[in-house]
């Protein structure tokens, strides 16, 4: 019997949400119970993917999975600095799903790269292009400890510049949607896409439909169904045949609650199967190196039928059509910020030809350190410079790459995507705009004024916000407070009993004492005795300490896993054998 590959990949994603002067988040009220809509989605995703549940017919737990080491996945640079800074164990699971994924794929791991900056890349110029892809994978080395064979364009966003640069910098393949593409090769195989500069790279498409009812449709609520379309799409012919699904990473419990349970299950189920392997795109590409060249159709992206005008024109792509809105606003914010940066780029060149070896290439190198600490940048600066030795200089060499740090990450495509300039996702690229003019020095009134002229012919959608000249003048220049920025200790929702689970779940890796289960168990009694569902954190860590201890160890919090939710409280956490139902997740 052959073996048909399947890829599924996840492209784990959020906007930066760091006020560009305090380098904090600030409360947004949308997100709600939580203190911000990153802290929402790591509750309802991240922390679910790396520690996905399955359960037995009764409900109760079987085994917890961290689904990203079967899956291929990319996570924003922007968001990994967030996760690595506020939730370390969640930061610490996305990078050991790549380890175990490297061990069991002949060193091929699950992540791929990603640009820095969720910018639609074929609206840039190729220098910023070239800088987005060196600093997401001088990123990507830094995190993952190797370099990265693959890379996610945002929005899938393409065009031949695009590529070009790709392959140049030793990118071997990318993802694209079937629109993107003429005729596709058979079989799900790789394409080869030959660049205007004469290089080379493997293009892969992912199944439409079949993504469509993943991201949109029924299939997460049927995980058999889900497994039954893979399987059908699979068979039939007597080449290598890869079927690839390819979401948003938030689809898996964000956009769709208990996602990741769907997800689990169908990793599960294929793993049992004979004649299906799920592995990743660079361990298939090593395989199948690409034998069809393909012609591109450009430029394109996967969220806009118009090519990527979402990002600058009233097409008419936008989150609610149902609602009477106009996004004419687009246009007059592309053509500011285009200015703006038209501005600051040549500031950059001629300040800081006198203080770095090469600008250019300090900003490029920039990538490797710029979510690094002051004392690692510091070291970055001074290496940089002409003269190190002097205070003023350095200080002012810092400045001008945050500039150009904030030039870059005011494109963030989000500021585009959604419904209105007034809106959160657009007020914050205006924030990154608003600090890149300030860093500019004596220039700043006059670049200010350009960009509010341009601004001015912007019309937001929210009745009373104006234009977007009044947007920036009212939520952008007056700042937050760095009080309202503070985080709030609570973590989000959840009682003081839950907290104290949690705390003496984690005691159990250092207490063997009758006492430290006994106190578990009271308190996860008290939990629900409150009406509470067994804290998510909890159970993970519990599993956790459960599956690496000795087994007497192991035999004595039998009683404890019962309470907290886990089938077969006599036995071993792991839950090998069961059987959990595909249905209805």
């Amino acid at each position: 019997m052959s073996v048909r590959s399947v890829v599924i990949h996840g492209h784990f994603y959020q906007p930066p949400r760091e006020d560009p002067w305090l380098n904090e988040v600030a409360a947004e009220p949308p997100a709600a119970p939580y203190h911000d809509w990153n802290q929402r989605i790591e509750q309802e995703c991240y922390r679910a993917v790396v520690a996905a549940r399955l359960y037995a017919p009764d409900g109760r737990i079987t085994q917890i999975v961290n689904t990203l080491a079967s899956i291929s996945f990319n996570f924003g640079p922007t968001l990994l600095e967030w996760l690595e800074r506020q939730t370390p164990s969640t930061y610490a699971a996305v990078l050991d799903a790549d380890r175990q994924s490297r061990e069991r794929h002949g060193g091929h791991g699950n992540a791929i790269a990603m640009p820095y900056h969720h910018a639609i890349l074929p609206l840039s110029s190729r220098r910023d292009k070239v800088t987005e892809v060196r600093w997401g994978i001088a990123d990507f080395r830094r995190r993952f400890g190797r370099d990265p064979e693959g890379m996610w364009l945002p929005e899938t966003a393409v065009d031949a510049e695009t590529l070009d640069v790709l392959a140049a910098e030793g990118i071997r393949f990318t993802i694209l949607a079937p629109h993107q593409v003429e005729h596709a090769p058979p079989g799900g195989l790789p394409g080869c896409y030959r660049t205007p500069g004469g290089r080379s790279i493997a293009l892969f498409v992912y199944d439409g439909p079949i993504s469509h009812d993943v991201a949109f449709g029924p299939l997460l609520k049927d995980a058999a169904a889900w497994a039954e379309r893979l399987l059908a799409q699979a068979k039939g012919k007597s080449e290598p045949r890869l079927v690839a699904v390819a979401t948003d990473g938030e689809t898996y419990g964000h956009h769709h609650r208990f996602g990741e349970v769907a997800l689990a299950w169908l990793l599960r189920e294929f793993e049992r199967r004979s004649g299906v392997r799920v592995e990743n795109f660079a361990a298939f590409l090593a395989r199948h190196p690409p034998r069809h060249d393909v012609a591109l159709v450009a430029p394109t992206s996967w969220s806009c039928a118009h090519g990527v005008e979402r990002w600058r024109a009233d097409c008419g792509c936008r989150m609610a059509p149902e609602r009477p809105t106009q996004q004419r606003w687009r246009a007059p914010l592309r053509a500011a910020l285009d200015w703006l940066a038209g501005e600051l780029h040549p500031r950059f060149e001629r300040e800081g030809t006198e203080l770095f070896t090469d600008p250019w290439a300090a900003r490029d190198a920039y990538g490797a350190v710029v979510s690094s600490d002051e004392a690692a940048i510091a070291r970055f600066v001074a290496a940089q410079m002409r003269r190190p030795d002097d205070a003023a200089r350095r200080a002012r060499a810092r400045e001008l790459l945050d500039l150009e740090r904030n030039a870059l990450r005011m494109f963030t495509s989000c500021g585009w995507f959604f419904d209105d300039i007034a809106g959160l996702e657009s007020v914050q690229i205006l924030r990154y705009a608003a600090r890149a003019i300030e860093l500019a020095g004596a220039d700043a009134p006059r670049l200010e004024a350009g960009v509010l002229g341009r601004l001015a012919r912007a019309e937001a959608n929210e009745p009373g916000a104006g234009t977007g000249r009044d947007v920036y003048l009212s939520r952008v220049k007056r700042r937050v407070p760095a009080e309202a920025a503070s985080r709030p200790d609570s973590g989000g929702p959840g009682g003081d009993a839950a907290r104290e689970l949690l705390r003496a779940v984690t005691l159990l890796e250092h207490d063997r004492s009758p006492r430290a289960i006994a106190v578990v168990a009271e308190l996860a009694e008290r939990v629900q005795r409150d009406g509470s569902p067994v804290p998510f954190d909890a159970q993970t860590a519990f599993y956790r300490i459960r599956a690496a201890s000795p087994p007497d160890w192991a035999a004595q919090l039998a009683p404890v896993a019962w309470r907290l939710g886990f089938a077969h409280g006599d036995g071993a956490a792991k839950g090998e054998g069961e059987d959990g139902e595909g249905g209805d997740h």
